[in-house]
């Protein structure tokens, strides 16, 4: 659904001593959350994050390099991450790259741009949260349990998969539709508490496991059915139908024991383990 309001136009750079890259900068991305705006109606608060992480980077090429924000080159970019590393967490880059990534398949798009200067840009793998009642090999042996040659088996690999590279909420894994993914982009538009809306990044891992899963796996779940869900079920009254929180609690269990984690598991643990 389309925001209610449409995005006001930044204000930032609206004085004499801009230069002439900076204010163009401030155009390009004007015209992008527009885009963003009226294609895919995300929330205030979400094109808000996206104008600032943009900004950002306006401001950096401006200072550092004399370029418009449609100028840079994947040099300038990699050089950007580069300086902010420091301080910046993982999740962060990613989501940041996430953002800069749909920015330049945009102007290409739109041809601002004559080639999108992120393309070789990968994401930062992000660090393995490890709770003491659950070990790294253990989450291994759990991504691995999943018989993947069934379509019930890549499906819940993928879920792991996603769960791990992301970081979401079970109730927020499994209220994914198929209309928030985006698979060019490596990232998800997820509804979080509060009905707050973000876009969280995935990697190159669960990017891989969910393609699969969607070309090989969800048709023969689905069984000639349709749903919005991303992740569907195949059995009882609601085959057909994307899973529940405790479908997949179900599954985790199953996996815990066949993987040898034999202590209690729980939403937080497990979430904070991946």
């Amino acid at each position: 659904m389309r925001s209610a309001a449409r995005p006001a136009p930044s204000t930032a750079v609206d004085v004499p001593q801009a230069s002439a890259e900076r204010r163009a900068s401030a155009v390009s991305i004007d015209r992008f959350v527009d885009a963003l705006w009226l294609e895919d109606g995300l929330s205030q608060a979400t094109l808000g994050a996206y104008r600032r992480d943009l900004a950002a980077l306006a401001d950096w090429l401006d200072r550092e390099q004399s370029r418009r924000l449609d100028a840079a080159t994947e040099s300038d970019l990699r050089a950007y991450a580069a300086q902010r590393h420091a301080q910046t967490r993982a999740s962060t880059a990613n989501r940041r790259l996430s953002v800069f990534k749909r920015y330049y398949r945009w102007a290409v798009r739109e041809l601002r741009i004559p080639a999108d200067p992120t393309l070789k840009l990968d994401a930062p793998r992000q660090p393995l949260r490890v709770p003491g009642s659950i070990s790294e090999a253990q989450v291994e042996a759990l991504l691995d349990a999943p018989d993947t040659e069934t379509p019930l088996g890549l499906r819940d690999r993928a879920m792991l998969e996603l769960m791990y590279a992301s970081g979401l909420r079970v109730s927020e894994l499994v209220g994914v539709k198929t209309v928030h993914v985006g698979l060019s982009e490596g990232a998800l538009r997820v509804t979080g508490k509060g009905s707050k809306e973000r876009i969280v990044p995935f990697g190159e891992e669960a990017h891989a496991w969910l393609r699969r899963y969607l070309a090989e796996a969800r048709s023969a779940l689905l069984a000639g059915k349709t749903a919005d869900a991303l992740f569907v079920t195949a059995r009882g009254a609601k085959a057909g139908e994307g899973m529940t929180r405790q479908m997949f609690w179900q599954l985790i269990r199953k996996y815990a024991l066949a993987a040898g984690i034999t202590g209690k598991l729980s939403p937080h643990t497990l979430r904070h383990a991946f």
